[in-house]
């Protein structure tokens, strides 16, 4: 069972040059989670997303409230998403108005918004290989799309000195229909994501390797504390 976290993250550019940081906190009640991720960025941009879903026998997204500005984000989006798959957006025209857009997605069981991804792959049984995740992706216009989630091996880093092993896991984005078919044509197709999980009793995600955003730039995303061999490497 999930339980009261607090956490902190560097943020680099996938040379190795700190670009921002972040933290995490997480609150149980009664089963009910809500778990808030922010990171800022050195040149003003933020990433806050708070979701809020449940744990009983599986994970069920309650709620979702993304927001991303600032010049980090090509697309900034104020996006909230329930449970029933209704989205709105609330951004700003090219006229600096505000505008709101409302979108409904029928959701498959199990859909995960990236808030709860991490969650999600801790409480991974230690012998799963690969399987497929529905998401719901935070875009201007939010779609339904699939990770396909693979061991990618073992990765060493070190924390106070002491050396650390991590399960690597490799999540493929599938977008599907004309768009997946379509995406690695127009060479927008997303970059892969590597999530590092410490093991043992208490899992937790070290390390992800991502995007943040549509068209984004790869960005590694480290335990505050952490030393990490190069993003290239393991």
């Amino acid at each position: 069972m999930e339980g009261r976290l607090r956490g902190f993250f560097i943020v680099r550019s996938i040379d190795g040059k700190q670009i921002g940081y972040g933290s995490m906190s997480q609150s149980v009640d009664a089963g009910r989670i809500t778990l808030r991720t922010i990171y800022r960025f050195r040149d003003g941009s933020l990433d806050d997303e708070t979701t809020v879903f449940s744990e009983q026998k599986t994970f069920t997204l309650i709620s979702d409230h993304h927001i991303q500005r600032g010049p980090f984000f090509a697309h900034p989006i104020d996006l909230t998403t329930n449970a029933a798959g209704d989205t709105t957006n609330r951004t700003l025209d090219s006229h600096g108005k505000p505008r709101l857009e409302t979108s409904h997605i029928d959701l498959p069981p199990g859909t995960a918004v990236v808030g709860m991804m991490c969650t999600l792959m801790a409480n991974l049984d230690p012998a799963t290989q690969s399987f497929k995740l529905p998401a719901l992706s935070p875009t201007e216009k939010p779609r339904l799309f699939h990770f396909a989630v693979s061991p990618e091996g073992r990765g060493t880093f070190r924390i106070a000195g002491t050396r650390q092993t991590a399960a690597i896991f490799r999540m493929k984005t599938e977008l599907g229909g004309i768009a997946g078919v379509v995406a690695p044509i127009l060479d927008k197709q997303p970059d892969d994501i590597l999530l590092w999980l410490l093991e043992g009793d208490a899992p937790v995600a070290v390390r992800a390797i991502a995007q943040l955003s549509e068209g984004g730039p790869l960005v590694d995303i480290q335990v505050a504390g952490g030393t990490f061999p190069p993003a290239t490497e393991k």
